[in-house]
């Protein structure tokens, strides 16, 4: 495994969720399709049967990575459009049975505005209410079902707080009650295994750079029997689903970064957990008034989200700025508005205490000497923030 810190800004950088540096190893790979391996998988010639082969191996390793079949695999440009499609194009294919579709509470930003789009197209939205950790309560989910339900849209985890979701138990109720049901899995992907089969997902979404692989590349996995509409039309690639020239230096850097992780996945996230577990055992016992965000133990191993009473996670995010380490007071998706968290607000927390959140994101340059800078630095940060802030009391 590479070990070098591929960052130029920040000393320290614990903001994983939101970006991830492309692998060393993975640049390396990509090099020659830039300019030696440049065909068109759509042309006729040779160089676009080389283009053809080169595009069908990278289709079979991106499978492999979540025990799917290459045929399974659509490329797309990111997470977002794989949402799109997945959303968009299911409900618009498949409205004649139905146009009711449930979401979580606590999804990506990007299903949330795609629900919003799909309520002006005549669709009706339920969202699905979590508990305190912000798991979502399967009893609810089987009171929203109705006849007319034809797609269930749950993430696999928390971008934000890190917690798990049981996607085998929300796979067997859309199973039983013959309802689609897709996952966003660009929050779990490469921390923990995925299964489309063990898991019985109809459909899933994947990143490039989550897995530390090239930005503007991912994918939608398709069970085969199941239809979705074509969101981008054009040449017809990717089965007639997503039309546009294959970006093959993207797919090769997204499907090595997938041949990488499946080696290292264990080693990794063993050692990430270990650095996580570090910061929810440290931080609460040193400052006053710290509480963990998101579920105790069943959470991903590179997320450590906490919040603080009496001031707010951008004053410790800019503080922590000026000591050398970057890092997250939520999505990154979202970080340009003023409003809290959905995310936190959906678990039950009130605006202050949502506005008073900092999310740690571990990865795969993350050294031990990392963790341990923030947690020596951060309680003076708390401490001083608080002596401004007219909220706190010492007493408390």
């Amino acid at each position: 495994m590479t070990t070098q810190q591929p960052f130029a800004c920040e000393d320290v950088y614990l903001d994983y969720q939101s970006a991830k540096p492309v692998d060393p190893r993975v640049i390396s790979k990509m090099l020659p399709y830039f300019n030696e391996l440049f065909g068109n998988p759509s042309s006729l010639h040779g160089v676009g049967d080389v283009a053809t082969n080169i595009l069908d191996e990278n289709r079979e390793l991106i499978a492999n990575f979540i025990n799917a079949k290459p045929e399974e695999i659509i490329f797309t440009s990111g997470a977002t459009e794989a949402n799109n499609l997945a959303l968009i194009g299911y409900a618009m294919r498949n409205q004649k049975k139905g146009k009711h579709i449930i979401i979580s509470e606590v999804e990506h930003i990007s299903i949330h505005n795609i629900a919003k789009y799909l309520t002006r197209q005549g669709f009706e939205i339920s969202k699905l209410p979590v508990d305190i950790y912000g798991q979502v309560i399967i009893h609810k989910l089987k009171s929203r079902i109705r006849k007319d339900t034809i797609l269930i849209s749950v993430g696999y985890a928390s971008n934000e707080i890190g917690t798990l979701q049981p996607i085998r138990e929300i796979a067997k109720i859309a199973r039983e009650r013959d309802i689609a049901f897709h996952v966003d899995a660009v929050a779990a992907e490469g921390l923990i295994p995925i299964d489309v089969q063990k898991d019985d997902i109809d459909l899933l979404t994947l990143s490039s750079n989550d897995i530390y692989g090239p930005r503007g590349v991912g994918a939608l996995y398709l069970r085969k029997g199941y239809r979705v509409n074509p969101i981008l039309i054009g040449g017809g690639q990717e089965h007639g689903l997503r039309s546009g020239s294959e970006n093959i230096p993207g797919i090769v850097g997204f499907a090595e970064a997938a041949r990488i992780m499946m080696e290292e996945m264990k080693e990794e996230t063993n050692r990430l957990e270990s650095y996580r577990n570090k910061l929810l055992e440290t931080i609460p016992n040193l400052i006053p008034k710290a509480y963990i965000n998101g579920h105790p133990t069943e959470r991903l191993p590179n997320n450590a989200h906490f919040r603080f009473e009496a001031i707010e996670g951008e004053s410790i995010l800019l503080s922590l700025k000026d000591e050398g380490i970057a890092i997250a007071t939520g999505s990154a998706c979202s970080s340009k508005t003023l409003e809290p968290s959905h995310t936190l607000i959906a678990t039950g927390l009130l605006h202050e205490e949502a506005h008073g959140s900092l999310q740690i994101t571990l990865g795969r340059f993350t050294k031990e000497e990392d963790v341990d800078k923030l947690i020596k630095i951060l309680p003076g940060v708390v401490s001083r923030l608080r002596k401004l802030s007219p909220l706190w009391k010492e007493e408390q």
